[in-house]
């Protein structure tokens, strides 16, 4: 089956929906929730993620038809982290084969892995 813009959108919907639900409940944290798009500002595709020590995470997801791309969906990540004025911003890629949201991707760069880590956030080139 082809993907088209509707069912591209559905099924990245379907993502987002599963890991928000996922997370809420191995947390279980009810402030885990999908976010509405931002435009220019955009935060993320889940807000209310935080670390043991209470640093704020930005989750994009991507349910993608196609190769991963991981340098410009962590770019995008970067972004929202900023516009969120987050620790660090994670993307969750859905793994073909497997609906089992626990069993997905998580991408991050080794300074998100740092903050995550050790709450506090390296300085770029550091």
């Amino acid at each position: 089956m082809t993907r088209n813009r509707a069912s591209a959108k559905a099924a990245g919907t379907r993502h987002e929906t599963s890991i928000t639900t996922y997370l809420a409940e191995q947390l279980d944290d009810d402030r885990i929730e999908r976010r509405a798009k931002n435009g220019a500002k955009d935060r993320g595709d889940i807000g209310g993620v935080r670390t043991s020590a209470g640093g704020r995470l930005v989750i994009e997801c991507k349910d993608y038809g196609g190769r991963l791309q991981a340098g410009p969906w962590l770019g995008e990540a970067e972004v929202e982290r900023g516009n969120d004025d987050a620790l660090a911003g994670l993307v969750v890629a859905k793994r073909r084969g497997t609906t089992d949201p626990g069993a997905q991707f998580v991408l991050m760069t080794v300074r998100d892995l740092v903050a995550i880590l050790s709450g506090n956030r390296p300085e770029e080139g550091a």
